[in-house]
């Protein structure tokens, strides 16, 4: 038997009216409520992501130098771009990847692989990897004892491989090349295996990207004049204080005058900071402040008053205070080095200090103090480029932190008389690095080799530095740079002490300061 459905009272026909009319706005607002809890599930982990920073830690220090950050990543280049550069542009790199640029990597890394190079430091910022210079860059070297053998990496020695203007000149000059284009890298990075979710993609696309190219069109438009100005710096060199001039307190190239404009000199060696504290440190002596020395070599690496990391910048300059340069490898004859230590504290150890045995003995009556460049007579290019308008610009940094601000910066008539622990390490000699060995600085200036190849790092077991032989400007070799001494700033004349010792005399003393 069919059951009866209960009839419809005229109240619950109006109560169904009702419901019927109230649903498009229910569905609305059951839509709008779906649409908030999507876009919070979406929303939030982007913006947590795209936001903040982040930096990783090493506990080893010598890793925490080779590879940590310093706080420059916001003047350097996402991770993936790096990773990406060598298949974008090809007939640069070849199969040597940033090798080809002197760029080292540490024992086990592969830049095929997606490695980075020593001396680059990574942070996540924004949600983003990048990646830019620390110290470690201008300061790890190469030496092979022979040809045939493997190169040894040191830390604290100069970089002997890095040729930094060509590397920057590279990124200049790609700055608007159509492989640069979101569309080429994105490309790029899915042919690696560089995944990218949807959101990342367009974060990539509209953002990354677009602020990478501005950016280095922007530092072209600052730096490209004055380079254009300079000879090629070469491997191992680098101008310190004119680029910092521009990228950091908005100077033109223009408004330099013509005898500042070029202020090329080698990387220094960094062993032993301990001994240095309250020296006239860098090459014209024009801060005696570790502190602000390691400061002010930070930020000409990248680094900004926002973005310095104090503590990773510190905890480099605590290891360097005690790394101690490796022994020198040279056995010179024992009669040379008998007569050649009471030349060399004749002539040389009031300035340099002096080697007793394996230990480097930081003691002489103007040992890191600055000697007048009329009296040195060396080319004056690197003294000339550090001007008092630069030196008051300086004074402004930091100037509402009492701890980090800059006050020992000084304008200096020459150059500083600089301690030689591990001297077998920091050929080509002089600040500019225009003499290849200890045997040609004891030459008389014109004596001197006048072109010669750099960036190579076999020792010359005869005359101490590395192998450098003569060169023609301008013709193409197949391996090193050639480094001309007629060009400006490359002056290989004056620091003419020792130079009228004897023949024997002179080899006397070189042995002895291949003991160094």
């Amino acid at each position: 038997m069919r059951r009866q459905e209960p009839p419809v009272t005229a109240v619950q026909q109006e109560a169904r009216r009702r419901r019927w009319r109230r649903l498009p706005l229910t569905l609305l607002v059951l839509a709008v409520v779906a649409a908030g809890l999507l876009a919070l599930a979406i929303g939030v982990p982007t913006v947590w992501r795209y936001s903040g920073e982040s930096v990783r830690h090493y506990a080893d220090p010598e890793t925490h130098f080779r590879h940590g950050s310093i706080g420059s990543e916001v003047s350097g280049l996402p991770v993936r771009l790096w990773r990406v550069l060598p298949s974008l542009f090809p007939e640069v790199f070849d199969d040597r990847h940033y090798e080809v640029f002197g760029f080292l990597y540490a024992p086990g890394d592969e830049a095929s692989r997606g490695d980075l190079p020593i001396g680059v430091g990574t942070r996540e910022m924004r949600g983003v990897d990048v990646a830019w210079f620390n110290c470690a860059l201008c300061h790890v070297g190469t030496v092979r004892e022979s040809p045939d053998a493997p190169p040894r990496q040191i830390s604290g020695m100069p970089s002997n491989n890095l040729d930094l203007y060509a590397f920057i000149g590279f990124l200049l000059e790609i700055a608007d090349d159509p492989r640069l284009a979101p569309d080429s890298v994105l490309a790029a990075m899915d042919e690696q295996g560089q995944s990218l979710g949807w959101i990342e993609r367009r974060v990539w696309r509209y953002a990354v990207l677009p602020r990478v190219r501005e950016g280095l069109l922007e530092t072209r438009a600052m730096l490209a004049p004055l380079l254009a100005e300079q000879p090629p710096w070469g491997p191992g060199r680098v101008d310190t204080f004119n680029p910092y001039k521009l990228l950091q307190f908005g100077m033109s190239a223009a408004a330099l005058d013509e005898a500042e404009r070029i202020g090329t000199s080698d990387f220094p060696a960094v062993f032993l900071q301990r001994p240095r504290q309250g020296m006239d440190l860098h090459w014209d002596g024009n801060n005696a402040s570790l502190q602000e020395r390691n400061l002010s070599a930070a930020i000409g690496a990248g680094v900004t008053e926002e973005s310095v990391d104090h503590r990773g910048i510190e905890r480099v300059a605590d290891w360097l205070l005690d790394l101690e340069p490796p022994p020198s490898p040279y056995r010179p004859d024992p009669e040379g080095v008998a007569a050649g230590k009471p030349l060399y504290m004749r002539h040389c150890a009031d300035c340099h200090g002096y080697q007793e045995g394996e230990r480097y003995v930081f003691e002489g009556e103007r040992l890191g103090q600055v000697v007048p460049n009329e009296q040195l007579g060396v080319d004056p290019a690197r003294l000339d480029s550090y001007t008092e308008t630069l030196q008051r610009y300086q004074l402004t940094l930091f100037e509402d932190d009492e701890r980090y601000r800059f006050r020992h910066f000084r304008k200096t008539d020459g150059y500083a008389n600089l301690p030689l622990d591990g001297l077998w390490l920091r050929a080509p000699y002089l600040h500019n690095g225009a003499v290849p060995t200890l045997y040609d600085l004891l030459l008389p200036p014109a004596e001197r080799p006048q072109a010669f190849v750099r960036g190579l790092d076999v020792l010359d077991e005869e005359k101490g530095g590395f192998v450098a032989p003569d060169c023609t400007p301008g013709e193409p070799l197949e391996e090193g740079f050639c480094f001309d001494t007629s060009q400006p700033g490359n002056g290989r004349q004056g620091h003419a002490y020792g130079t009228e010792l004897t023949a024997q005399e002179r080899s006397d003393l070189l042995d002895y300061l291949l003991t160094f």
